[in-house]
């Protein structure tokens, strides 16, 4: 029963447990997947219990006699009140038919302690009055996440129902009710290239300045968002709120984005950007355009969005804008720093992280232009770290028409305007190659374009 001046407990429940087990050595595989000695409230039974478990790890019956013997053995038994105490413990459980039931409100009330001693250790860190508000709110969010960690557990499941969620999850698609599987970029070649944005991928996409990074990325946003009623969480270091805001409403409404930026546009083009206003309004793209954030305020701010929301997709632009929170070190450090917490923020939330980046300026320098991984700017560990990374170039950046065919030489074959390569330049788990897109600049928008795969 729970007393009402010590913290929340049922000994009654923890005695049925421990009784089950005396009376059936079997009950233990039914419990041992959750249920650990910490979880007890008494020390007596956290002592009992973990003698259980010892036993069952040497694959030795559990009864009265062996666990009084294990007991012994660790100085024990007299302390948990002898041979009398295990004895009471049989006589009050006739069957260990309900262990489950009791064994999950011992789970629940330890679950009740180690919240209220999070809110202890929150309360201590406010009275420490830190000066860096963002690190203590950190800290104490910290502290929350691994009371909810502690309580995810797997275990077995049925062959049966794992290939019923597959083909669930690979069916016709259907309105969104549960977890989006993987994100759909909604572009046709690169989704038939990397099977979509796969859950807990770091993906980085990176390109040098005025090639479209951004506008790639804002696509993507839009597309999951749109089309399969994602919730995309956008940190945008670079550009304010309302500088996205238009850049979505010229993509969406197919005008010209330098009339929407400076309000000048006729009333074709005004209808148009009401519409697309109407269909943006519904799609679940939060934007944070902080100039200056640290790591650790991106995975602070993701994860509270996530337990709010449930986040589908994240997209960081641009990943060299973000502070690390080494100091004194390189930047080369600060930035792998930076890279490894956008994985481990992937993995915590099971979430795609889209990373725009920079490449250095090596690209220009080499006769082809054509970026490589080594390219990635003050790379560190962005290789490594990356599940995806992609590159998008353009011919039409680097030659006019003239220099074009001088190069290439080869009749018949158009100059490539408006035509953006995404290099794959690393797939953790899949092929690298190379896919073709649409870029038209004049709304900063990406399309398909019906061409050829070519894996690597």
């Amino acid at each position: 029963m729970i007393s009402e001046n010590l913290p929340p407990h049922d000994v009654e429940a923890e005695e049925a447990v421990i009784g089950s087990l005396l009376v059936d050595s079997e009950a233990i595989f039914k419990v041992a997947t959750f249920l650990r000695p910490e979880d007890f409230f008494t020390q007596q039974n956290q002592w009992i219990y973990d003698a259980c478990l010892c036993l069952y790890q040497r694959n030795e019956g559990i009864n009265q006699i062996t666990v009084a013997h294990e007991l012994a053995q660790q100085g024990k038994l007299e302390e948990v009140g002898g041979a009398a105490y295990l004895s009471h413990l049989v006589s009050i459980v006739p069957t260990s038919l309900h262990i489950e039931y009791y064994a999950q409100i011992v789970s629940r009330l330890s679950v009740m302690r180690r919240l209220i001693s999070a809110a202890n250790q929150i309360a201590a860190i406010g009275y420490q009055a830190d000066a860096d508000v963002d690190a203590a709110l950190s800290k104490a969010e910290d502290t929350l996440f691994r009371v909810r960690q502690r309580q995810s557990h797997r275990d077995f499941v049925l062959i049966r129902h794992v290939l019923g969620q597959y083909f669930e999850e690979t069916g016709p698609a259907q309105p969104r009710e549960e977890e989006i599987p993987h994100i759909l970029t909604n572009f046709t070649a690169l989704d038939s290239f990397l099977g979509g944005l796969q859950r807990s991928d770091l993906i980085v996409l990176a390109a040098r300045p005025s090639l479209g990074k951004t506008s790639l990325a804002l696509n993507i946003a839009r597309n999951t968002a749109i089309n399969q009623k994602a919730c995309v969480a956008l940190f945008s270091l670079e550009m304010s709120q309302q500088a996205v805001v238009q850049r979505l409403l010229a993509n969406e409404a197919n005008v010209d984005s330098r009339h929407v930026r400076l309000g000048i546009y006729t009333e074709e083009e005004e209808r148009k950007i009401m519409e697309a206003s109407g269909v943006l309004s519904e799609a679940s793209i939060y934007i944070d355009d902080s100039p200056q954030l640290r790591i650790v305020e991106v995975r602070s701010k993701a994860r509270r969005l996530h337990f709010e929301r449930t986040i589908d997709l994240v997209i960081v632009d641009y990943l060299q804008l973000i502070q690390g929170e080494a100091r004194g070190d390189s930047r080369v450090q600060e930035v792998s720093e930076i890279t490894r917490s956008l994985k481990a923020l992937a993995r915590e939330i099971d979430t795609p992280v889209l990373a725009v980046s920079q490449l250095s300026r090596a690209v220009e320098w080499r006769a082809s232009h054509r970026p490589q991984l080594a390219d990635l700017r003050e790379s560190g560990s962005i290789e490594q770290d990356a599940d995806v990374v992609l590159f998008i170039y353009r011919d039409e950046m680097y030659y006019n028409e003239d220099e074009w065919r001088k190069l290439h030489d080869i009749e018949g074959e158009p100059y490539p305007k408006g035509i953006a390569d995404i290099i794959i330049a690393k797939h953790r788990n899949g092929p690298t190659g190379e896919v073709k897109l649409r870029f038209l600049p004049r709304t900063a928008r990406f399309k398909d374009l019906e061409t050829e795969l070519s894996p690597a």
